[in-house]
């Protein structure tokens, strides 16, 4: 009797047991479940949001392309309003170009010589305020302005007085170097394309790329501007239009690693002219400079004597700052060429010859407008024709 008492007690206790073990498992078997609930919704709001980024990303590349599209449909009207009936030559788009600063200059200067004026130290003062208007610098200014005072006695007229500022304007500018590699240079000819953000750098690197292009040129575009958002697409844009093949890596990519990359490409397909588009910077920007002699000095390593050229795109319209932002890039990686765009939009083209008079680096290029023509070759004695005549 009271053995099957304690075997009925007993088989009670193991029932419990079993019970409490079912219910222990069957929790362990909810939390799984509900853990893996988590992680399938965790997945698929990571699959929506790269879903969502890409679609993002997609929408913004069908953006540029549009943008880029209705602003070639703008300049196309443009160009076919201001060239109804023929091409403009070169010296007639430099000229319309530059007719803010003519005006400024021919104007004042005209003005000078009003009722038959004495040339006197008046007059030459007043001139001293012209130039440095049209954003000539103080110290180039003073410096020309010895040297006109000096033949003030053989100066009467306002067409004399324009004759000597040409020729001390001219003085100003270093021999260019040529436009075109040189044959005896190795290939590729490599130019890395520096310069701030907003002075049009990317696009005088397309219209070097089209110019070259149509010189019956192999082309070839490191894209190495991988900081900024959309500049690798915007540079793809522009390699289309040029004819040009591009080299790329995924946004936010070691930018010297994709100029080595160019380099290698160039190299073997046997291109004739690589361009490297570098990411837009200031000045004062130290980590991004120390980048920029980064992607100078793997690019050297990878081919002895590259590059061949240092090009700096400068903004005319940022005055006198464009010359303290040169002086700086310079320091950093040794500039040989300039180009300066948006001439059209200042009247302050006297800043061309500043920065030549500063710097003693050749002006390779100079932008009058925003068509695939208006890059122009820079002609010192053209350029001061075009703000006098």
């Amino acid at each position: 009797m009271v053995f099957n008492f304690f075997k009925r007690k007993t088989k009670e206790q193991e029932n419990l047991i079993e019970q409490a073990r079912l219910e222990q498992a069957e929790k362990i078997k909810e939390q799984e479940r509900l853990k893996e609930e988590a992680r399938l919704k965790e997945e698929a709001r990571l699959k929506e949001e790269e879903k969502r980024r890409d679609l993002a990303q997609r929408q913004e590349q069908e953006r540029l392309k549009q943008e880029e599209r209705r602003k070639e449909e703008e300049r196309s009207k443009e160009k076919k309003g201001v060239e109804a009936t023929e091409r403009k030559s070169l010296f007639s788009r430099l000229k319309s170009g530059l007719t803010k600063t003519r005006d400024v200059l021919n104007t004042d200067i005209n003005d000078l010589f009003r009722s038959s004026r004495r040339i006197d130290d008046d007059l030459f003062d007043e001139l001293e305020e012209v130039l440095i208007t049209a954003d000539l610098g103080m110290d180039i200014t003073m410096e020309m302005m010895d040297r006109i005072r000096k033949q003030a006695g053989r100066l009467s007229t306002a067409d004399q007085l324009k004759a000597v500022l040409k020729k001390e304007l001219i003085a100003l500018f270093p021999p260019p170097s040529p436009t075109d590699a040189p044959p005896a240079l190795p290939r590729p000819y490599v130019i890395m394309v520096v310069g701030v953000n907003g002075t049009g750098k990317t696009t005088t690197l397309g219209k070097l790329a089209a110019r070259f292009t149509r010189e019956n040129k192999q082309v070839l575009i490191a894209a190495a501007d991988t900081f900024r958002a959309a500049a690798i697409e915007q540079v793809g844009i522009w390699a289309d239009r040029a004819g040009a093949s591009i080299v790329r890596h995924k946004q936010g990519a070691d930018p010297a690693a994709v100029a080595y990359d160019g380099v290698e490409a160039a190299m073997a397909r046997g291109v004739d002219v690589l361009l490297i588009d570098t990411a837009g910077r200031l000045h004062t920007q130290k980590n991004l400079m120390e980048e920029l002699k980064k992607i100078k000095r793997t690019v050297e390593k990878k081919m002895p004597g590259a590059p061949h050229e240092v090009l700096m795109v400068l903004d005319a319209t940022t005055g006198q700052n464009a010359i303290s932002q040169a002086k700086m890039f310079h320091q950093a990686v040794t500039l040989t060429q300039l180009a300066l765009t948006k001439l059209d939009g200042t009247a302050k083209g006297g800043i061309v010859a500043a920065v030549a008079g500063t710097m003693h680096l050749p002006i390779q290029y100079v932008g009058v407008g925003e068509s695939m023509d208006d890059l122009q070759a820079f002609d010192a004695t053209r350029f001061v024709n075009a703000l006098f005549d």
